[in-house]
């Protein structure tokens, strides 16, 4: 379909939005250079075969970002456990069947988001990285067809050069374009029968030839889209051929397609930024200064340069191994050596800007939370209370590092995904969702070394909380009855991640008591059963002892009259 009006707004609003973002794209490139070289392409043409960091003296800015990025998947998002679990907001309402429902969930969420074909792995991978060097990333969540399995959840992750996006009035992305060089060919197996004449005629003479395709999110009270009289789903999906004014597709949507975390804001920008490259950049310009100055200082302290008297040196000085200067025999050495060594301080001056590289190393690391992602190690005898002190200490450095991550990235990532499943039907049927789970909305608990941490203080309170019991209970042995102790023991199991299967509920518990409760009344029975069993075995024995009175009695007696 033709350009209409309302195509060509969207396409001026796009100009002039990524012209907004002129100053950041500078700001990016520089950061790339320094941190992130893979990615320095935000301004300048980059040669895929090229030398990506040729123009650093000194690794240590990049490998600060690798860690700092490696460090995010592997402490939220470790594969090997379950690092997400699916909840209601409200999960004193939840029954048995409502969990087993949503443990069912789980399990098939985390198969669909770990299949080989979804990308989630790649995507975040990227994403990690793009978030500790820029503050942000961007990914897409797509329901689509794969030629081997069928319908899969696909996740891409795009390079910041090609997305812009703006805020409404509430600080949330309202609207999010997507700049798209696809194949001549790829775009027609894309959109099968939708693409422009003049794409179809590329096929046939150059297919590996690139179109300009434009994709844009936004939220449906902003865009009408034709022909929709029913009911309005909240986003609106379009991709416009903007090389040839063409409209490849206009959809209606449930989920705003992309997921774009964001680390740090300032006020009036909608673009983020990383706290620890932009505290890490002038230490970064700085080290590689340094590294330069010290490879010159170390090149003129193992090869000097030479200064010669010239009319005394017959012939090329040959500094070389083995090499051999003649010398006019008639120079008069007293005046001094023919071939001197220039000193320009450079053997003295090497320790003191190692000393300086090792300052500013400290500081890179500091800036990117490297000394900060490892909980404090424990010293000998310590108490619960210093113990507990030391893991709020961690939880405080941590919080800025993991807090924005868990919420606006994994959150909405397995969020976006359980919508995608959810209606995809990946679930089973509505009517087999247990009635308790009917309106209710879901949220997204996330196992990390700060919910770790948090969790594992309740352990430490209770271990506090025995001591000074044990402390109270000869002053007033009543007084242990103030705290519930089986409350206190089950979250302090829970934090110390006490396997599910290991515990018992409340009702087996109750079940227990019950049972404790009858064994004690029947052992009263029986000591009261025993004790009446002794006392008319006493009875008894007494009754043998008086038995022999009455019949001697008899004996004695004298016989009756007739």
């Amino acid at each position: 379909m033709n350009f209409e009006q309302r195509h060509k707004d969207l396409v001026d609003q796009g100009k002039k939005l990524y012209e907004r973002k002129s100053d950041v794209m500078r700001l990016w490139q520089e950061i790339a250079e320094n941190f992130y070289p893979e990615r320095a392409d935000f301004t300048a043409t980059r040669n895929v075969g090229g030398d990506f960091a040729g123009g650093l003296d000194t690794s240590y800015p990049i490998l600060a970002r690798r860690d700092l990025g490696n460090a995010f998947g592997a402490m939220l998002r470790p594969p090997s456990k379950e690092w997400f679990h699916i909840r209601t907001k409200r999960q004193e309402a939840e029954d048995e069947a409502a969990r087993k429902w949503l443990e069912m969930a789980e399990r098939v969420q985390r198969r669909a988001m770990y299949d080989r074909e979804s990308g989630f792995v790649r995507a975040t991978k990227e994403g990690d990285h793009d978030f500790a060097a820029f503050g942000q990333c961007a990914i897409s969540v797509e329901v689509a067809e794969s030629p081997i399995s069928g319908p899969i959840l696909l996740h891409r992750c795009w390079h910041l050069r090609d997305m812009w996006w703006c805020e409404d009035s509430h600080g949330r992305i309202s609207t999010t374009y997507r700049k798209w060089k696809p194949e001549a060919r790829e775009l027609a197996a894309y959109f099968p029968g939708k693409v422009h004449d003049n794409v179809t005629k590329l096929i046939k003479d150059d297919p590996y030839a690139t179109v300009e395709v434009w994709h844009i999110v936004m939220a449906s009270t902003n865009y009408e889209l034709p022909g929709r009289n029913g009911r309005k789903l909240p986003f609106a999906s379009i991709y416009l051929d903007v090389e040839n004014q063409w409209v490849l597709e206009e959809v209606s949507l449930w989920n705003g397609v992309y997921v774009i975390p964001r680390w740090q804001t300032a006020p009036g920008s909608p673009y983020a930024f990383s706290p620890a490259t932009v505290a890490a950049l002038p230490d970064a310009r700085l080290i590689q200064a340094m590294w330069y100055t010290l490879l010159t200082a170390s090149e003129y302290a193992a090869e000097p340069a030479l200064i010669g008297v010239q009319d005394a040196i017959k012939g090329p000085i040959e500094a070389f191994p083995g090499g051999f200067t003649p010398v006019d025999a008639q120079y008069d050495e007293r005046l001094g050596e023919v071939l001197r060594p220039l000193d320009r301080g450079g053997k003295d001056a090497i320790p003191i800007g190692l000393e300086m590289v090792k300052e500013v190393r400290l500081m890179i690391a500091e800036a990117f939370y490297l000394n900060r992602l490892v909980m404090p190690p424990p010293r000998d005898r310590m108490t619960a209370y210093e113990a507990a002190q030391r893991i709020e200490e961690f939880v405080r450095q941590a919080l800025p590092l993991f807090e924005p991550m868990e919420s606006d990235y994994n959150g909405a990532l397995c969020e976006l995904d359980f919508g995608l499943l959810m209606r995809a039907g990946a679930f089973g049927p509505p009517s087999a969702m247990p009635e308790s789970l009917s309106g209710q909305d879901v949220e997204f608990r996330f196992e990390s070394p700060l919910r770790e941490a948090t969790d594992r203080i309740k352990a430490q309170v209770f271990m506090e909380a025995k001591g000074l019991l044990a402390e109270a209970a000869p002053l007033d042995p009543l007084a242990v009855q103030m705290v519930d102790i089986r409350a206190g023991l089950r979250d302090a199991l829970h934090a110390v991640r006490t396997p599910a299967e290991w515990m018992r509920d409340e009702e087996q518990m109750a079940a227990i008591d019950a049972q404790a409760a009858q064994a004690k009344q029947a052992e009263e029975l029986l000591a009261k059963v025993s004790q009446g069993a002794q006392v008319a075995q006493q009875i008894g024995a007494a009754g043998k002892a008086l038995a022999p009175v009455p019949q001697l009695a008899a004996r004695t007696a004298e016989p009756a009259v007739a």
